[in-house]
Parts: C-alpha cells; structure tokens; sequence
C-alpha cells in the first residue's frame, strides 16, 4: 500500500503540470475567413485584447491581436466578439465618486464576452474591478446597460440604475413586471437569467456561454463515511505488546469546507474536513512470558481527524466530475488507550495510551451536480504509539465516504 501511496502522489503531481492549455475553437479573420484552431485557454479575468492559438496541436504558438481578428470561440467554453461601442469606466471605489450619476461614455473598440446569445444577446466586458454588460437586438447596434454608483449632494452613496429602464423598454416580454426590474442585480447570474427568460419568452433559441458557471467558490458538504480499519503493534522487546489486531468496520462522520480556487476553470480547490472516527478490536494470543500462556489485547480508539488538502477535478460534461485529492491529516486522540491482559483472571498487565502522529490521505472520487459525491479514500499508516520508544504500530484505514453539499 506505500507503493500505491508513492504512485498516487506522483500522479497527482504530474497531473498539476499536465493541464490542457490549447483548446479546440475557431477564429474569423477580418476578410471573413473562419479558421479552426486550437486556442490557449487562459480562463480570462479581465477581456483579452490578443489571444494564442497553433493551427496543430503541435504547431508553433501564434498570436491574434484584436485589430486582426473580430470573433473567436474555444468549443464549449467561451466567445469573444470585437465591437467599437461606448462604455463608461466610471469607478466604484469610494474615493473616486462624483456627484455626477450621469455615465461618461467613450468609444472603444473591444473584445465583449458574449453570455447569452439568441434574438437578443448578452455580452460582458470586465477589466480588473470594472464590470459592464451590454445587449444588442436584431434591429439596434450593441449598447451598454447603464449602472453607476455617484454620491449625492449630501455625501451619500447611491446608483444610476438606468439598465432597468432600458430593460422595461426594449428587453420585455410576457408577464415581466416592473417589480420583477426593481429586484434585478447589474450581476453577471442576474442578467443570464433575465435574457435567457426574455428569449424564451420570445420563442427564441438560447445559447448561453458563461464558462464559470455557477460560481460555487465556497461548499459545505456532510460527509458520512464506511470505514475499514487494522492496527499492527510490534514491540521488539516484549512479546508480550506484540498484537496484530484484526481489520474492523465502522462508521464516521465529517463536515467538509471546502474553497474552489477561482483559476483554471476552478478545477483546483483547498479542503478541511474535521471528521470523527473510531475503532475497537479485541484479541487473544499466546505469550510465553505470561503465565497462563495467553493474552487479551484490547483497543479502544477514537479521535477528531482533520484533513487539510488540495482536490483536482475533471470535468466529463455540466453535470459530472471525477475528482482526486491529497491530504495531510492531524489527528487529535480522545484519550484512548490499548491494554493487555492475563486471559485466565483478567488482570492487567500493561496499559498504554495512544499518542498519535499526521498521515497522507489519498481519495480517488465522482462528483453529480456539484451536490452529490462519493470517494474512495485510502490513509497511509499511522503511528499511534508515538510516546513509546520500544514499540512501533502501524493503523490503516480505507474508507468509502459519501458527500451532500449543504452550501
């Protein structure tokens, strides 16, 4: 099993520095010409103004300026159109605001994320704390969607929510009430499902291309979990303190908070998990030193574990996900013990409290909705028996650990 441990962790670390960069897509040229490629898929925080792409996957790296280059796609991830439109960079940052709530418009020519697309469309532009949204019609050019926070004459903050008028009148539809605009968000969810309601609503077909998702950057999962448990006890110095315990079921319960670190996809995410578990075993053997001939070894051991981790997912489509995950685990111990006695009466013949050391975690696990989890979890051995110089143990676990996602 330390092989498997060895294996483990160097697949996990190779697997870090194998991340697909380049990824199928296309882009089309100012002429007109459509080229299929593979694009570099930096997972942009703020809009690109250039983009890398090879024409193979083996191919030297090229680069497409925004001057060049009015659309590209990377399949099943994003689209970025290049559009001259006016935007206001006015900045929210407390210190900057004006009076003034009117916005400063300016033309400029940009790559626009586009987030909904049907027969009216969405787009995003966002460059560092700057976060605007657009929307184009069939018979209108693309426009922004008006937000900006400005102070009054008597030094409080408030906002210029035009977006909402300009939702009420060009962007309505069906049983859209003005108290359903008062409760919109100039947020990046809010609006995808305004749109995506709008173009239904329209009997419109509906393309979203929103590669975040669901920004889930903190879970809360409950994680009960089936143990499968052994401790090994070798004391070179006493057979008596020799015992191989048997290998026991049982049950544990874990609380996991996990952060989803907002970078390549959020495929990488950190983890705590304090968890309960135990494990009880007895067991008789013979000891020549004993008399009576025979012993009763006793183990009796419950603790707070708490992994502390790193977790890599691979993404198979929206719904599913594979999962691995490595953890350093400290073990905090109840005050639990191990003894030794005469079989034949009873009486002690020594006991010894368990004083535990860290461990490796390695979990190999399916992920459903980003709800629903189950992993299999594999912990490297553990000393239990830290204090005592003369004795060596050895206590492993495997577990199959179930996960609902509560937050």
């Amino acid at each position: 099993m330390r092989n498997f441990a060895g294996i483990f962790l160097c697949l996990f670390c190779c697997n870090a520095f194998a991340q697909i960069q380049f990824e199928n897509g296309y882009f089309i040229d100012n002429s007109g010409v459509k080229k299929e490629v593979f694009i570099r898929n930096a997972d942009w925080r703020s809009n690109p103004e250039q983009f890398e792409y090879r024409l193979a996957e083996e191919s030297e790296v090229q680069t497409a300026k925004i001057e060049a280059v009015k659309e590209f796609v990377i399949y099943d991830h994003s689209k970025y159109i290049r559009a001259t439109v006016g935007i206001d960079r006015s900045s929210n940052r407390l210190g900057d605001l004006r009076e003034n709530g009117a916005p400063i418009m300016q033309k400029e020519q940009l790559y626009l994320q586009v987030l909904i697309e049907g027969e009216t469309n969405l787009y995003g532009y966002t460059d560092g704390a700057l976060q605007r949204f657009f929307y184009s019609r069939p018979d209108s050019e693309i426009n922004q969607l008006i937000w900006k926070k400005y102070l009054t004459r008597d030094g409080k903050i408030t906002e210029n929510n035009q977006f909402k008028q300009q939702l009420w009148n060009k962007v309505k539809c069906g049983d859209i009430t003005p108290s359903q605009l008062e409760r919109l968000k100039y947020e990046k969810e809010s609006l995808i499902n305004y749109f995506k309601k709008y173009n239904e609503c329209r009997d419109a077909d509906v393309v979203e291309f929103n590669p975040s998702g669901k920004k889930d950057f903190f879970n809360l999962n409950i994680r009960p979990r089936f143990n499968s448990s052994s401790l090994t006890i070798t004391n070179p110095t006493s057979s008596t303190q020799s015992v191989e315990f048997d290998r026991e079921s049982g049950f544990g319960v874990g609380l996991e908070a996990e952060f989803i670190l907002p970078f390549n996809k959020n495929k990488w995410s950190l983890f705590v998990e304090p968890t309960y578990q135990s494990y009880k075993s007895e067991r008789n053997y013979k000891a020549d030193n004993i008399s009576g001939g025979e012993v009763d070894a006793l183990v009796e051991y419950t603790s707070i574990e708490i992994p502390l981790g790193a977790r890599h997912y691979i993404f198979l489509n929206e719904k599913s996900a594979v999962f691995a995950n490595v953890a350093y685990v400290i073990d905090i111990d109840s005050g639990s013990e191990v003894e030794f006695k005469r079989s034949f009466n009873g009486s002690t013949v020594n006991k010894q409290e368990l004083s535990t050391e860290a461990n490796l975690a390695l979990g190999v696990g399916y992920n459903y909705k980003k709800r629903y989890s189950l992993e299999l979890r594999y912990q490297t051995a553990r000393e239990v028996l830290g204090d005592y110089m003369n004795a060596d143990s050895d206590y492993n676990t495997f577990s199959v650990v179930f996960g609902y996602s509560i937050l």
